[in-house]
């Protein structure tokens, strides 16, 4: 049976190898696309449907991933040009309630992850070996993050959400 709130499982750390890097940098590159897909022909009903009891809608998961990836987004620079920053945690459930989540069609996160991802993965894919051990910290978690962690987290992260929009969508035969 599928975990509906981890449908493709938690996140699991993976050591540092060329052939990961690029799936998860690829992962980075094509969410964009990827969410699209995933949303394709649903309509204003299906996407106020929470993907599972107690969690979110699929229009405020949509919002909530250019939020979480734009604060990624912050931390990766932060992390490539500080020594080991402290970033500055959110609160995602308190931010999936302000008026834009709550107002604004999913296609203007969509249009906004498609820029940021050009960005991010443009800022990232050509990094060195050693570039990928430099860390953040998180004070939230009490730790220290390489931006190696951070891109695997991140790239499960879109993968994530994009399963619970499609489980949905499975479930319900749309």
């Amino acid at each position: 049976m599928i975990n509906e709130r981890y449908p493709i499982g938690e996140f699991e750390f993976q050591p540092y190898s060329e052939s990961l890097k690029h799936q998860w940098l690829a992962d980075i590159q094509f969410l964009p696309e990827e969410i699209e897909q995933v949303l394709l022909n649903l309509d204003e009903a299906q996407l106020h449907t929470p993907y599972r009891n107690g969690g979110w809608t699929i229009h405020e998961v949509v919002h909530h991933l250019a939020d979480s990836h734009m604060n990624a987004y912050c931390r990766f620079k932060l992390g490539l040009t500080e020594d080991c920053p402290t970033i500055k945690p959110y609160d995602e459930n308190a931010w999936t309630a302000l008026n834009d989540v709550k107002t604004l069609p999913v296609n203007i996160s969509v249009t906004l992850l498609h820029a940021l991802h050009t960005r991010w993965h443009f800022a990232i894919k050509d990094l060195a070996q050693g570039q990928w051990e430099r860390t953040i910290y998180h004070p939230g978690s009490k730790k220290e993050m390489s931006l190696w962690y951070l891109l695997g987290m991140y790239a499960w992260h879109g993968k994530h959400h994009t399963a619970h929009i499609r489980l949905l969508r499975e479930k319900n035969n749309w």
